[in-house]
């Protein structure tokens, strides 16, 4: 499994239920569901044997509307640089 730390890029693989999302913005409080491939920054790391991950969605503007707490298996993890080691 891949090690994910605070402040990594990832995007969603599966949609997030309105439920388990905390809106901030007033302007996106009618969101529903998130919707696959949106692209959020980890906050936190809850470590453990399964680790859960606090995750901050923002629009382009930087402007935070959505977080949750979201598993690996919910996750990708998004690289700016290419890793040549295998």
């Amino acid at each position: 499994m891949e090690s994910l730390s605070a402040l990594d890029t990832i995007a969603n693989l599966q949609t997030i239920s309105r439920d388990r999302l905390t809106l901030v913005e007033p302007e996106y409080e009618s969101i529903q569901v998130l919707p696959i491939g949106q692209v959020g920054t980890i906050l936190e790391v809850y470590p453990g044997e399964l680790p859960r991950y606090l995750v901050e969605f923002s629009d382009r503007q930087g402007r935070e509307y959505a977080m949750a707490v979201l598993r690996f298996d919910e996750i990708l993890a998004l690289h700016y640089e290419l890793s040549l080691s295998n």
